[in-house]
């Protein structure tokens, strides 16, 4: 059971190192002891606030780095085929972003950014903070402030919001033209799924206060 605490005017450092709030409801509680495997959870919201797990670090750097050679693969190879009239058209999401022209051109640096270069940046940045980690070793130089950025850009990170939207145009143009998914599209799908992995594994919580001095 997680103890709530009532709002105080004046806390020293080491009585605000004994508390977490939650990150949808900002309700604030003392932090409690919880064991590997365990969780603990927001009375209010039922947000998870700390779950730790045994060789988590590790896993997430698999994971993450995973995700870098599915979005870097999905970059170039072809993401769909459209066919019509005995005619057959084969684009990648890099090809796609560069064709727009005039006013519209303005959308090719921001659907590159918000699918592309923002989810890998974040990536990168997750496992820069992680390595060392992992391996016992002092946090990284500015670790903090990349983990801090790292989950300032998760919102930006719209690559599995690309996907879901491409499934919903593909069913709307199945009944006009000949849609077949390329490789890129199979890569799209299996990020998806990893980046759900990742979330639900990464505890943030354990995160930080492995980062702390």
């Amino acid at each position: 059971m997680i103890q709530t605490r009532a709002p105080q005017s004046h806390l020293s450092d080491d009585e605000l190192d004994q508390l977490i709030a939650c990150p949808h409801c900002d309700l604030v509680y003392a932090t409690p002891q919880v064991a590997r495997n365990e969780r603990a959870y927001c009375q209010r919201c039922h947000t998870t606030l700390i779950a730790p797990r045994r060789r988590a670090g590790k896993r997430l750097i698999a994971l993450a780095s995973s995700i870098l050679i599915l979005i870097t693969g999905a970059m170039f190879f072809p993401f769909l085929s459209i066919g019509a009239g005995g005619l057959h058209h084969g684009t990648s999401i890099v090809q796609t972003s560069f064709a727009f022209t005039g006013m519209l051109a303005i959308l090719t640096p921001a659907i590159l950014a918000f699918i592309i270069f923002i989810p890998m940046a974040r990536l990168i940045l997750l496992i820069y903070v992680l390595v060392p980690i992992i391996q016992d070793k002092p946090p990284a130089p500015l670790a903090r402030q990349a983990f801090r950025l790292a989950e300032d850009l998760t919102p930006w990170s719209m690559a599995e919001i690309f996907a879901i939207g491409c499934a919903v145009a593909l069913v709307k143009l199945s009944d006009l033209a000949e849609v077949s998914l390329g490789p890129a599209a199979w890569m799209f799908a299996a990020l998806m799924i990893i980046f759900v992995l990742t979330d639900s594994l990464m505890c943030r919580y354990s995160i930080w206060k492995s980062l702390e001095p």
